[in-house]
């Protein structure tokens, strides 16, 4: 096979993996981001299944445990930060035989970074404006670049694609909204300190919870229901926004408060899938968030990003590099697990922030019921264990 060059847009996740996956296949990757460095903070994921066995064929399964926490408990507080109800997370260990750890989604993305530091041209601060496809490759004309041709073209520039928007159609088309938005932030010196436990407080339709990080840091994140409100531009309207929602709120919220005027990084977005009748088109093909979004709440997208860029590599390498034989193959390998995530995804963000007192008494009712020996287990395997078993591809390159 002739050396096949592929532009990757998108630094996250899947852009990182699968520029790793296409060098050990033999193509020849370059990696574009639109943001100046590596994005740092942010939030932080729950990562387990196959997308860590991809980690650790990557040799990343010791970094992911010494940069990665083990939450020890998920607990719901009131108004005064009484305990209401709660659970141990030692089930999900049992259930992913101990292949289950939570970390910084930057992190991860800074590891994956790593690795493929010195076989990728990795290039800042640059994004695409148009896409042209020609007889034998794709024209991409980039902002700072020029004109540039490559055999192939892959979004995995995540929720808001710039390459689905160019190659497919706007973003409405295929977006549907899950009826909230989210924002989370760090803060440094912040108590109380409790290490290993997620703190949720809730009222109907808001959810604010922290978690404690190393380096004397905390995480907040905020979950509200957002139906028709448009997305606030800026992070002073963001900070308005995440005021007014929870002026009244009580536990610890006006301290959070107080701590979300003085942060310079919040990450703002709606709750929201993908939803595509097709992933490619001709020479230009889209994988993880860009492609099939599950929502954030759903805590597999990253996961899911990089067994998508695993599928996408392996079969571009069975096919010898024919993108007509690959990628029809990579959606039919995936599309029905895909499929069945997000539907499971649209059950959690209900589950997670209800909209009603009712559905906050049920929610506790339920993770009462938790407790229970073995209908947690029983539970927890439903909705995180993974249907699909990942193809072994004959990769010729050293994965290293």
């Amino acid at each position: 096979m002739t050396t096949r060059t592929v532009l990757i847009s998108g630094g996250g996740i899947a852009g990182p993996a699968l520029a790793f996956w296409l060098n050990a296949a033999g193509f020849q990757p370059t990696l574009i981001e639109r943001a100046p460095t590596l994005r740092t903070g942010g939030y932080v994921i729950d990562f387990w299944g196959l997308g860590y066995s991809i980690a650790e064929r990557m040799g990343l399964g010791a970094d992911i445990e010494r940069v990665g926490y083990h939450v020890r408990e998920v607990r719901i507080v009131n108004d005064h930060g009484s305990r209401i109800t709660g659970f141990g997370t030692r089930v999900f260990s049992e259930v992913t035989d101990g292949r289950y750890v939570t970390l910084g989604r930057s992190d991860l993305s800074r590891l994956l970074f790593e690795k493929i530091s010195r076989t990728t041209e990795v290039i800042f601060d640059e994004e695409i404006l148009a896409l042209q496809e020609l007889a034998n490759g794709v024209g991409a004309r980039l902002e700072r670049g020029g004109e540039r041709q490559f055999d192939l073209v892959i979004g995995a520039d995540g929720l808001h694609s710039a390459v689905r928007r160019l190659a497919f159609g706007s973003e409405h088309e295929f977006e549907k909204k899950l009826g909230y938005a989210v924002a989370a932030f760090e803060t440094h010196d912040y108590r109380p300190r409790e290490e290993d436990a997620y703190v949720m407080y809730g009222r109907p339709g808001q959810l604010v919870g922290r978690f404690t990080l190393r380096d004397n840091r905390s995480l907040f994140l905020f979950v509200f229901t957002s139906q028709d409100d448009p997305t606030p531009v800026g992070l002073h309207a963001q900070k308005a926004m995440l005021r007014q929602r929870y002026r009244d709120a009580k536990w610890e919220c006006p301290r959070i408060l107080e701590e979300l005027d003085k942060t310079t990084e919040l990450y703002f977005d709606s709750v929201s899938q993908i939803r595509m009748n097709r992933w490619t088109n001709g020479r230009i093909a889209l994988t993880g968030d860009a492609a099939f979004c599950v929502s954030l709440l759903a805590g597999q997208g990253s996961a899911l990003a990089m067994i998508s860029a695993y599928v996408l590599a392996g079969e571009l390498l069975r096919a010898e590099g024919r993108h007509e034989e690959a990628f029809p193959k990579y959606e039919a390998y995936l599309r029905d697990y895909i499929g069945r995530k997000q539907q499971g995804a649209e059950r959690f963000a209900t589950a997670l922030a209800p909209k009603t007192q009712v559905g906050l008494w049920f929610r506790n009712l339920v993770i009462r019921i938790f407790a229970i020996p073995g209908l947690a287990r029983l539970a927890v395997s439903r909705e995180i264990a993974d249907s699909l078993e990942l193809p072994d591809y004959p990769w010729p390159a050293a994965v290293d």
